[in-house]
């Protein structure tokens, strides 16, 4: 089979991954390369060759407008009883108890076992949830989870490339699979009469091309592959070909049992499977690829695709009847044949099935479908699946949108006369409105929904909470507790835990935001109740609002930990803003200890993956613009101004604070003093309250390098307090201590005397801090040193191949054998962070795996590691 040529390593490779799963050791194998490339024709050559004492279990991604989620892992194991068919055929309340199904299943005896998912680039969110949870345990299982994809269709943000990347701290091994070699085509090509050039020049070396070539038989070579399909197709007989036709609006194939409702004679089956069209793999009927079912499929006219589609409508509703039929593809052909009422009726029930197993993706793709026929609802159904279809945007990190579909479900609501249901509409709407830096129109929809409840009910629990929790978050914490202690005291006699872990939740961030570390134990005991229940939005909400509440205290140690399990259990989810958030506050450690490239290169990556980022860009923006700042960076000018745009937009204290601070460092290196307005008063009228001491120190201690007469901090961090007051040895002491190297350096600038400010030299040069670096080297020259130290070269800046300080001894510790674990236990760092760390070593030395990365360091100049 030409698909077979030119693949004998990637088969050995597989093999030995089996082998390595039967001793206990699993590992994840990604099979990637183009439509055609042969991805199907190695893995069923390798299953084929698998011994008898492997379980085989496979399962494909289908094509659909919107898929069944998990239907890969539900295929896999239709006739397999066993824990993940258990899971599977229960209620979908928490895909989580399935993803723990699937790797008890893995491990289950005899093994080894091998779990196929083709076609990944069309999973479902909770398929991919789910590769993305057993791709990290895979080294625990005696198992193989192979797993394959088209790499070309992979757009930048497309959702399976967050997985990928999850699992590239993991080893995943990556065949990739290369187009057949002149040297192949030539050989094929010559077993049937071809001329070699010609099939290379009219494939390019693509194996499902080539096959089809080598398998047309007219009188000349047709000038494209659809040509040869179509040639295949037409040469078949008229029922055979009603077949084909009705098979090819089928992506996924039907099941010989489907088929018989279908024709009542299977030889035209048999016909085209002789002929090469289609295939029978067990009782699956199906084109034997992809691209084949497309070229018949785009010969169809219209009226012939909607009729096809219409006849399979009909036949997946005859067998709901009997015994439920799949509401995704049902979706699917109601939309191919342009049945309204069927696109409405299933489209909502596949939208609200996604939801609730997190496949949001999906979810929104359905109610789309669904709201694009709203002529046939009434306005309260309108507005119920728009609300939904809210949260689905939100969910999958489309903001604007998502606030433009709430307050469409308000109107929606508000034509129908409908007052008592506006009350979730309205919440939903000023929770889309406060992430779109609208905070002074999320106040009116919060207050409204407060006075359109009813008396006592869990709407106005969920009304008092919300309000609560937004006077929270724009720092009016002592107007907001009222309304969270009356939500809870409400959700606690209703039985309402998710309520009541909502509400402790910004019980807990209030005191933290006014000083009070008690605020932890209540977003510990809210984070543990979302757990419970199952919420693992409020879960993440609980982890964030620890992250950011321990900041504003200075309590970094605590930070990290939240950091590091916010990431651990988010792995097996995806929450594009919470990861977006956790993700930037990771970054915010690493700038603050001197890992500035590092950093730099993580706040690019978080805005160039999406557009605007509305209010959750206060982790990303302002921080990036400050580190530009002290860079020197041509960009800092753009980014300070977009960082003020948004600030004056929010007009919250993470916004302002930050953006302030930029601003005000920036006029104090460059000497412009007045660039700093308005933010000195500013600041110093909003950080003048309870809980915001860190904020305020730092704020005093760069207005007083500004040239303003303000107070020495009598709070916060000492270093600044010592710095103000003249102590500059102990200021840099504390900073060294502390690990933050450019504070530290710039106290060193304040001494006056010549040794230190040589060292504060040297470490805002390795730092690459070239604006605090020319102002130390002024200060030098006025302390009568004519010889000033020469400014590094960019050569020299940097660390072999780019990597920093840490990244160089974290490579040489991997070159020890040591897992991530064992160095984050070495270093006493987070295993997170090692993870990080790996990752970039990887990138920036063009490796796949660790052991090629260990294999450089005598290449780089490193001394070899030692254990």
């Amino acid at each position: 089979m030409a698909g077979l040529l030119e693949r004998q390593v990637q088969l050995q490779l597989l093999e030995a991954a089996v082998g390595r799963a039967a001793a206990g050791r699993g590992s994840t194998v990604l099979v990637l390369g183009e439509a055609g490339i042969g991805k199907t024709s190695l893995l069923r050559a390798f299953l084929a060759g698998a011994a008898p004492t492997v379980r085989v279990l496979t399962g494909a991604c289908e094509d659909l407008l919107t898929p069944r989620p998990l239907s890969p892992l539900r295929e896999a194991v239709q006739s397999v009883p066993g824990p993940l068919y258990d899971a599977l055929s229960a209620p979908p309340d928490d895909p989580g108890e399935v993803f723990a199904a699937a790797a008890r299943e893995l491990a289950r005896e005899p093994g080894p076992t091998v779990l196929v998912v083709e076609d990944a680039h069309w999973a479902d969110g909770a398929t991919l949830d789910a590769l993305r949870f057993l791709g990290r345990r895979m080294h625990e299982l005696p198992a193989v989870l192979v797993v394959s994809y088209r790499e070309d269709e992979l757009d930048l943000d497309h959702p399976l490339r967050s997985v990928l990347g999850g699992l590239a701290s993991v080893e995943a091994l990556r065949l990739r699979l290369e187009r057949l070699s002149p040297a192949a085509v030539a050989e094929l090509a010559g077993q049937h009469g071809f001329d070699a050039d010609e099939l290379f020049r009219l494939t390019g070396g693509n194996p499902f091309f080539v096959s089809e070539l080598l398998a047309f038989s007219g009188p000349a070579v047709p000038p494209t592959v659809v040509d040869a399909v179509l040639a295949r197709f037409a040469s078949l007989g008229p029922e055979s070909q009603a077949v084909v036709r009705q098979l090819s609006v089928v992506p996924a194939g039907l099941g010989l049992a489907t088929l018989r409702e279908l024709v009542d004679d299977l030889e035209p089956v048999g016909e085209a499977e002789r002929a090469g069209v289609l295939e029978v793999r067990g009782t699956l009927v199906s084109f034997r690829h992809e691209l084949a079912r497309r070229a018949v499929e785009g010969s169809l006219t219209s009226i012939e695709r909607i009729e096809l589609n219409r006849v399979m409508l009909q036949l997946l509703v005859d067998e709901q009847g009997r015994s439920g039929a799949d509401p995704f593809r049902m979706l699917h052909h109601a939309v191919g044949a342009g049945d309204d009422r069927a696109v409405v009726e299933h489209g909502t029930t596949a939208a609200r099935q996604a939801t609730r197993v997190g496949a949001h993706q999906q979810a929104a793709v359905a109610y789309e479908q669904v709201l694009a026929r709203g002529a046939l609802l009434d306005a309260t159904s309108r507005g119920r699946l728009r609300e939904g279809y809210a949260w689905s945007l939100s969910n999958t990190n489309r903001l604007d949108a998502a606030a433009g579909e709430a307050a469409a479900a308000v109107r929606e609501y508000e034509s129908a006369g409908d007052r008592p249901r506006l009350v979730r509409p309205l919440v939903t709407l000023s929770r889309q409105q406060w992430l779109t830096e609208r905070t002074a129109d999320a106040r009116v929809s919060a207050e409204r929904a407060l006075a359109v409840s009813a008396e006592e009910s869990s709407d106005v629990a969920l009304a008092e909470v919300n309000l609560g929790g937004l006077l929270v978050l724009v720092d009016e914490e002592e107007a907001g507790l009222p309304h969270l202690e009356a939500a809870l005291a409400m959700a606690e006699r209703s039985g309402a835990e998710d309520l009541v872990a909502l509400s402790r939740n910004y019980i807990g961030s209030a005191h933290l935001q006014l000083g009070d570390p008690s605020g932890e134990g209540e977003l510990v005991a809210s984070l543990e109740i979302a757990r419970r229940v199952g919420n693992h939005e409020f879960v993440m909400r609980s982890y964030y609002n620890l992250v950011e509440g321990l900041w504003r205290l200075g309590d970094y140690p605590k930070v990290g930990q939240y950091l590091d399990a916010a990431s651990d259990y988010s792995r097996d989810r995806d929450f594009p803003v919470h990861h977006y958030m956790i993700d930037a506050r990771r970054h915010r450690l690493l700038a603050m200890y001197g890992e500035w490239n590092e950093a730099v290169a993580g706040f690019t990556s978080l805005l160039e993956d999406r557009g605007d980022p509305a209010m959750i860009g206060r982790e990303t923006v302002p921080i990036l613009a400050r580190l530009r700042v002290r860079q020197g960076h041509p960009d800092a000018p753009r980014l300070l101004t977009q960082s003020r745009e948004h600030a004056d937009r929010a007009d919250v204290l993470e916004w302002l604070v930050t953006t302030g601070m930029a601003w005000i460092e920036w006029a104090w290196l460059t000497g412009r003093g007045t660039e700093a307005a308005p933010y000195p008063q500013l600041l110093l009228a909003r950080t003048d309250r309870p809980g915001c001491a860190v904020q305020r120190a730092e704020l005093l201690r760069y207005l007083h390098r500004l040239g303003h007469e303000v107070p020495v901090p009598t709070t916060g961090p000492e270093g600044y307090a010592a710095g103000s007051s003249g102590d500059w040895r102990a200021a840099a002491e504390f900073w060294a201590d502390f690990g933050d190297p450019y504070e530290q350096a710039l106290e060193l600038m304040e001494s006056g005397e010549v040794d230190p400010t040589m060292e504060a030299i040297r470490i805002l040069d390795s730092l690459g801090a070239e604006p605090a670096s020319t102002l130390a080297r002024h200060r030098l020259r006025g302390l009568g040193v004519s010889r000033l130290p020469s400014r590094p070269t960019p050569s020299t800046r940097g660390n072999p191949a780019g990597l920093t300080d840490r990244q160089v001894e974290i490579l040489q510790l991997v070159g020890t054998g040591l897992s991530n674990a064992e160095i984050a236990g070495r270093l006493v760092i987070s295993t997170r962070t090692v993870d990080h760390h790996v990752s970039a070593i990887l990138q920036k030395l063009g490796t796949r795996t660790r052991r090629e990365a260990s294999a450089r360091i005598g290449s780089l100049g490193l001394s070899e590691p030692t254990v």
